[in-house]
């Protein structure tokens, strides 16, 4: 009698941030650009976050993310949810990047990227062939109970504030 064939092919992984999507967000106190502790705790309850990992201050695509959340806040509290970025830079750097660029949001240091290997958005990159640790730009969505709605890994920065905006009107 034959039998029907199962595939042996796995499902694709799902990387460690996207595997987050449904879970309670890790929680976290990181200092910001002023040496204030912030917790999870204190941006949630409320309002919903946009809680966005990127990989180092004044760079180009960086300035751009930074800038689009920027000049789009107003949609996105208007939607219930606050913007944070976090990176692996100072917060002597943050402050510079925040005045430098007028912006109206919060930016957390995590110098020893702890909480970015809890989001799991530390990982190996590759440039020009060589490899080395960093942030891979990715960007949560925490609901007001802290469960991770929505995640979005490797973002490409011109777009992405439009989705981020799409993806808020969609838990709202």
């Amino acid at each position: 009698m034959p039998t029907a064939k199962t595939s042996t092919r796995k499902a694709p992984k799902k990387s460690a941030s996207a595997a987050l999507e449904g879970k309670k967000a890790p929680a976290f106190a990181l200092l910001d650009a002023g040496g204030k502790t912030v917790a999870l705790k204190d941006l949630i309850g409320a309002n919903n976050l946009v809680l966005y990992f990127y990989p180092k201050d004044m760079t180009p695509g960086c300035t751009i993310e930074a800038c689009s959340f920027r000049d789009n806040i107003a949609p996105i509290k208007k939607l219930g949810a606050k913007v944070v970025g976090v990176s692996g830079d100072s917060t002597d750097s943050h402050g510079k990047f925040i005045a430098k660029h007028e912006l109206n949001f919060p930016l957390l240091a995590d110098p020893g990227n702890k909480v970015c290997k809890l989001y799991g958005v530390y990982k190996m990159k590759s440039l020009y062939g060589r490899e080395f640790m960093g942030i891979e730009r990715t960007t949560f969505i925490i609901d007001k109970a802290g469960v991770v709605r929505r995640v979005f890994p490797k973002v490409k920065v011109n777009g992405h504030t439009e989705e981020v905006i799409e993806a808020l009107k969609a838990i709202a």
